[in-house]
């Protein structure tokens, strides 16, 4: 039970907010702007999804819709909850005088496109023969 404790503890004080000094209000409110970005986006990619999955015409292969929307909306619900933590861990970083750590959104944006526009090559390549 103490191991349990103290591993709650040290999770709980890695994502406190409330450490060091209060970085320039500026800073927190582009901070909060990019997070609020990041949020549109992934609005934008689980809509773009949904929309492909329900409206888009078939390929003529079984699941097509959904193979090129599930990328979409599951790439958009991680990069929400990406966006969150890259938040506070920037938000963190500035409390400390640190330098700013490397986010992880751009690589998987990058990669959920670049898996979507694949597998809609792959269907329309597929679906004209």
């Amino acid at each position: 039970m103490i191991v349990k404790a103290r591993g709650h503890q040290a999770v709980t004080s890695r994502w406190r907010l409330d450490v060091g000094d209060a970085p320039d209000p500026r800073f927190s409110f582009a901070n909060e702007r990019t997070f609020l970005a990041w949020c549109r986006t992934a609005l934008a990619l689980m809509t773009a999804g949904l929309a492909i999955a329900q409206l888009l015409p078939a390929f003529g292969v079984p699941g097509d819709r959904r193979l090129i929307g599930l990328p979409l909306i599951a790439g958009g619900a991680v990069l929400s909850a990406g966006s969150f933590f890259q938040w506070a861990r920037n938000e963190r970083a500035m409390r400390l005088g640190q330098d700013l750590p490397r986010s992880l959104l751009l690589p998987t944006v990058a990669l959920v496109i670049a898996v979507t526009a694949a597998i809609a090559l792959v269907l329309v390549v597929v679906g004209e023969q």
